[in-house]
């Protein structure tokens, strides 16, 4: 299976159009949060249907996974926390969002919604000690921040360590995270776009200036992972 790893993409289209283009040569597409951007002259609600669109055409060609980030939010839930409300409308059999698991083939994927406060925490929890019964012989988790312990979360001013997801990944040993969040993680003085924690590998593509946007292929038959960082690139092994 070939899977095609983004996030942070924040509302460009061309790297969207890039991406539909490029959907139809794997087996699905992953965009790991920060679909849209709040700071777009778009208003949030317009960009969402847009968003939309793109997803549905992307999902008539492959498999999608979308999970959402901290720009994607746009109101409280019934719990009162924010949620990305929109995102969580899955209009195409193919597409799968916050809050699902979906097995293809030998692989399960979790996708895991920007949680706001105590009670979406906790929601993400629930969703991966649900998803841990039964797993399959591979197990991929989509979730935004990358964790603590990781060099993906630096930005090379600061750190932005996700601890609960650090915990969770002790807890559960997924064999894959693809995170996203900290754009300039590949980068920095000692960054890198994979990591380890335990036996779990942890992918940040990160985000950079170009026509195509900063990705990662995963071929779980060759065991590679295969990063493109615009200016420069790195395949690594996964056996």
């Amino acid at each position: 299976m070939r899977i095609l790893v983004v996030s942070d993409l924040h509302y460009r289209l061309p790297h969207y159009d890039w991406l539909v283009t490029a959907s139809e040569q794997v087996d699905a597409v992953a965009i790991v949060g920060d679909l849209a951007d709040v700071v777009s002259a778009v208003p949030h609600e317009m960009q969402t249907v847009v968003l939309a669109k793109y997803l549905g055409l992307l999902a008539d060609r492959t498999t999608v996974l979308a999970a959402s980030g901290n720009h994607d939010l746009d109101g409280p839930g019934s719990h009162g926390e924010q949620v990305a409300g929109w995102l969580r409308r899955p209009v195409h059999g193919s597409l799968h969002v916050d809050g699902a698991s979906v097995d293809i083939g030998d692989t399960r994927f979790t996708v895991c919604p920007w949680w706001d406060g105590p009670v979406t925490r906790e929601e993400v929890s629930a969703q991966l000690a649900a998803a841990a019964v039964d797993r399959p012989a591979r197990w991929v988790w989509l979730y935004h921040a990358p964790p603590a312990g990781t060099p993906l979360c630096d930005d090379g001013r600061r750190t932005f360590p996700d601890e609960e997801l650090a915990s969770w990944i002790a807890e559960h040993q997924p064999d894959i995270v693809l995170c996203g969040h900290i754009h300039q993680a590949p980068w920095i003085a000692g960054g890198t776009w994979h990591a380890r924690l335990g036996r779990t590998r942890v992918f940040n593509a990160g985000k950079q200036i170009g026509k195509v946007p900063a990705h990662i292929t995963l071929d779980t038959d060759a065991m590679t992972a295969a990063w493109f960082g615009v200016f420069e690139s790195e395949t690594i092994s996964l056996a």
